[in-house]
């Protein structure tokens, strides 16, 4: 029996007494450890929120940079270049007091074509400053949206290589939160963070040196006031990580929320649930607002406090530089100690970006390492060798083709490389079949039927038994156990996947229209079809004639799920779809559940005319649509307790006799 995650039931549970006394006592216990240790368990919810692994992640963040090294190098000397020139600016301002400004002093007759030049070049100097910046603030850009652009699309390449079970343990805004938020703060600490981290360091070791070479006494000065800083940079800067990282989760946890209740906007207003679900709102909206503010809070108190420890060193520096001067130690000259005093604040600054990056590198390192996990999710097993292949015949003989002929065999490679064609006709078969989703609660218990080439086979019961799962097993969007479902004589776990759905059609209880015009949407079902091909297929399931009043006929835009047509008209696109498939099982999962009697009389003689000749499953709470079954099978939590014509059944007068002359109804 294969593992799984289990799936999503609005199926209600019922829990003993004893066991919900068990769970409160184990509540009341829970509650007095965190009273007594409340400290600490803050702690550990911090730390909950740390990047697990965040030197793995820069280095396969670094992975996408190989592509654009020619750049990045441009750009690193271009960073480099602006960064001297920054600290030129004070060597400049030393220079030019004590040999232009200090000797020209009360000469009025003084030669000022000298200080004209130092001027010039300084000017020179700022101008290559500035053109370097313009050159990799443009240049990371482009890398930037490259590296994005890779990203999501190895993203959504890979979300489709993912199992259903994926989708049905992450919600929707789950997702879309790594295409959005999660991408966004990768945008702006690979455009902003990374570049100004690159300039910070190179500032600090560039301003070091120039500090050094003007005066070690005030650089020691500086260091002392720089280990203060780093202090509280480390302290407030690793719990403001922490909280932007918070920040992120409860976002994509709002995103989540967000997007259900704009899908049950309906359901919502039907049951009267809007004060509810803004209740619900706004529990998570206040959790957000709290983490958001925790995080800000404490970023935006670093700059401050930052600024005034600066302003602090300034006065410091001042007053002992001046007193150095004054008694003439080390020779320290006006220029020098204006120089320093310049070159301090150049310290400083690259220091107090460097702390505001951390929380936007922490943001942005969380969601890399979410997006990670998306991607290095265990992809859809398909290790299938047996593939679905166009053929024709030479008079006993099978003769593989790519004409497109209608006829179709399981090509199936043997072992000695010799090559054999098994006829695809339908014939499925499924053998004492037990299933679980979590591997604690059986959904199928030794389920066993089949279903000859042409038949109709429908599935009834309640809610809960087992139906749908039989479906999902026969697409194999779960895996079962080899040898328990044999599809014309072949074992399903031997057939490719996409061949194996290739050969079945799926019409849904819900349907699913995508943005575009009606003909790409019929299309979907065989994207190679011709024009020809689509209008048959509409014909075939009865939409031809809705289809071609409408203003636009085939090239009528859809949106939004194709919520400008009715149930009906939706489904019968939806058949159709499957229709031009034309495949030759097909599986309809309740497919007139929700749309009116007359409509559904359209509909079934349009799924009539398309089951025609096929192998059909049937899933139906509306017992008329199965009357002509070959076989109705009756399912209750998961066993089959009743199989059989329906003239037998009700010649039984057991369950299905039940529900078809009303004294049961299906839930």
């Amino acid at each position: 029996m294969s593992k799984h995650k289990k799936r999503k039931t609005s199926k209600k549970k019922k829990v003993s007494v004893k066991r919900m006394k068990v769970e409160k006592n184990n509540s009341e216990n829970v509650v007095i450890t965190k009273q007594n240790s409340k400290k600490e368990n803050n702690t550990r919810k911090l730390n909950k929120y740390k990047v697990k692994n965040p030197l793995a992640t820069i280095k396969r963040l670094l992975s996408y940079l190989r592509k654009y090294k020619i750049t990045m190098i441009i750009v690193v000397i271009c960073i480099l270049v602006s960064s001297v020139t920054n600290v030129a600016s004070s060597l400049f301002i030393e220079k030019l007091i004590d040999d232009y400004i200090t000797p020209l002093i009360g000469n009025m007759n003084a030669d000022f074509s000298e200080m004209i030049k130092l001027f010039m070049l300084m000017v020179g100097i700022f101008v290559i400053g500035i053109v370097s910046t313009f050159v990799y603030a443009r240049l990371m850009v482009k890398v930037t949206q490259g590296i994005l652009k890779k990203i999501r699309d190895e993203m959504f390449e890979k979300m489709q290589s993912l199992p259903i079970s994926y989708f049905d343990t992450h919600t929707h805004g789950e997702i879309m939160n790594y295409y959005t938020n999660d991408t966004d703060a990768l945008r702006e600490m690979i455009s902003e963070s990374v570049p100004q981290l690159i300039s910070s360091i190179a500032t600090i070791i560039a301003v070091f040196i120039a500090m050094v070479y003007t005066d070690v006494y005030l650089t020691m000065v500086v260091m002392v006031i720089l280990m203060v800083m780093l202090k509280i940079v480390k302290n407030i800067g690793s719990k403001s990580a922490q909280y932007f990282v918070k920040q992120q989760e409860s976002l994509a946890k709002v995103n989540g929320y967000i997007e259900e209740m704009i899908n049950g906007q309906k359901v919502v207003k039907v049951f009267c649930h809007e004060n509810k679900t803004k209740e619900d709102f706004d529990k998570i909206n206040d959790m957000w607002a709290k983490n958001s503010t925790n995080a800000n809070m404490m970023a935006n108190i670093l700059m401050p406090i930052m600024g005034n420890i600066g302003n602090i060193q300034y006065v410091v520096l001042a007053i002992i530089g001046g007193m150095l001067a004054i008694n003439n130690i080390n020779g320290l000259t006006i220029g020098a100690i204006v120089g320093f005093l310049q070159l301090s604040r150049s310290f400083n600054m690259p220091i107090s970006r460097v702390s505001q990056q951390i929380n936007a590198v922490s943001m942005a390192l969380a969601g890399a390492e979410r997006i990670f996990s998306m991607m290095d999710e265990l992809p859809e097993e398909n290790e299938g060798k047996v593939t679905l292949v166009s053929i024709e015949h030479d008079g006993d003989k099978i003769v593989e083709t790519d004409k497109n002929t209608g006829m179709w065999a399981w090509k199936k490679i043997q072992k000695d490389s010799s090559v054999s064609y098994i006829e695809l006709r339908g014939h499925v078969e499924v053998k004492d079949l037990t299933f679980s989703y979590d591997d604690k609660k059986n959904v199928l218990k030794s389920v066993s039927f089949y279903a000859k080439p042409g038949q109709k086979i429908a599935f009834v019961g309640a809610t809960g038994a087992g139906k749908t799962t039989i479906t999902n097993l026969l697409n194999r969007f779960y895996e079962v156990e080899n040898d328990k479902i044999i599809y014309d004589g072949i074992d399903v776990n031997e057939i490719n996947k996409d061949d194996l759905r290739r050969s079945l059609g799926m019409v849904l209880q819900d349907t699913n229209l995508f943005t575009g015009t009606i003909m790409d949407n019929i299309r979907y079902g065989k994207l190679n079809a011709t024009e020809d091909e689509v209008v048959a297929a509409a014909k075939l399931a009865n939409a031809d004639g809705f289809i071609t009043r409408l203003p636009d006929g085939y090239n009528t835009w859809i949106t939004g799920n194709g919520e400008s047509l009715s149930q009906g008209q939706r489904q019968l696109i939806s058949i159709a779809r499957a229709a031009v498939a034309n495949p030759p099982v097909m599986i309809l999962d309740e497919a007139t559940s929700s749309i009116d009697t007359r409509t559904e009389s359209i509909v079934q003689d349009g799924m009539d005319k398309l089951m025609k000749g096929r192998t059909v499953f049937v899933i139906a709470h509306r017992l008329s649509t199965v009357r002509n079954s070959k076989a109705i099978i009756v399912l209750d939590h998961g066993e089959i307790i009743e199989r059989g014509e329906h003239e037998f059944l009700i010649g039984e007068k057991g369950v299905y006799y039940q529900l078809y002359t009303g004294a049961f109804e299906l839930e």
